[in-house]
């Protein structure tokens, strides 16, 4: 048997991340088992087919009834049960819970009364930003476990990449270890990072998806206007984007190498990056993820007066 899983505040990440667990466990060929350390590749997770710790019951809070309806056509009837205003409940009857309110929300949820007893002895999973685990842990009782997790939105479709937080000792507990690692190998990439990166985390990895799809629908829209179709331009543009990516996570593969092996000279590869570069687009991109990482900053502060 497994435990229960309650998804604190089951918004886009929360549903996204649920689906994609609920993949791995109605998949069983697919399923990713338990992570473990991997001393090759420092950081990094890979599969440990000897252990496997999923979730058996999942419970899902919101607080209006309109999310509570469309979670209830989100997810298969029985898989996941929707709870409308019951956190205190719902946290009571979990093993493990996986916050993911917004970030501006979480110190009042968990200071909701009898929050702090449903907390005590039990796993919080945090995948908040810009909110810390010293600011989590003044709020819950000192026996709760905190970890920080910053998931991004392709772990719905079990291509995701997390960041979790350098576990902590009160995380040395093999379960604790092997639950924390199964919920998101088992939708994507997992890598451990000190919290200080966090906020780069959140604008690079959380926000990462918004910005390729700008560029993934610019490439489509180039493809329009030199006379493609719109549906086989945006399927050329999205398969193309997620091999070079594919390519560019091979082991001793890296990002220019692959540039340099299509671009030919006097050929139409050059023409065309020397047009991005007249654009910026490196220093733009960059930019982005600096102006993202900036903003991630601010997310779990209090508002100003």
């Amino acid at each position: 048997m497994g435990y229960t899983l309650c998804v604190l505040g089951c918004g886009t990440m929360g549903v996204a991340i649920t689906s994609g667990v609920l993949a791995s466990i109605h998949a069983p060929a697919l399923v990713l088992p338990a992570a473990k350390w991997n001393s090759h590749t420092p950081g990094t997770f890979t599969p440990d087919p000897s252990t496997s710790s999923l979730p058996s019951r999942f419970i899902a809070c919101v607080t209006r009834p309109e999310s509570a309806q469309k979670l209830d056509l989100t997810f298969p009837r029985g898989q996941v049960e929707v709870t409308l205003g019951q956190n205190v409940k719902s946290v009571e009857e979990a093993d493990v819970v996986l916050l993911c309110c917004k970030p501006q929300l979480a110190h009042s949820i968990l200071q909701e009364e009898g929050m702090k007893e449903a907390l005590e002895g039990k796993l919080l999973i945090s995948i908040l930003a810009g909110v810390t685990i010293a600011q989590l842990s003044d709020w819950v009782p000192s026996t709760t476990r905190v970890i920080r997790a910053m998931p991004n939105t392709p772990c719905r479709i079990r291509e995701g990449m997390t960041i979790v937080s350098t576990l902590p000792p009160s995380m040395t507990a093999d379960r604790d270890r092997t639950i924390l690692l199964q919920i998101f190998s088992s939708i994507g990439r997992v890598r451990i990072l000190d919290e200080k990166h966090f906020d780069a985390c959140t604008a690079l990895s959380g926000s990462g998806p918004a910005f390729a799809c700008i560029f993934l629908e610019a490439m489509a829209d180039g493809g329009v206007m030199m006379g493609l179709p719109r549906a086989e331009a945006l399927e050329l543009a999205a398969q193309t984007l997620q091999g070079a990516a594919r390519m560019a996570l091979q082991p001793g593969a890296h990002p220019a190498q692959i540039k340099d092996s299509v671009t030919t000279p006097g050929g139409c590869t050059i023409a065309g990056l020397l047009a991005l570069e007249d654009g910026r687009v490196r220093s733009t991109i960059a930019r982005a993820i600096q102006v993202a990482t900036e903003r991630a900053s601010e997310l779990g502060q209090p508002a100003k007066k």
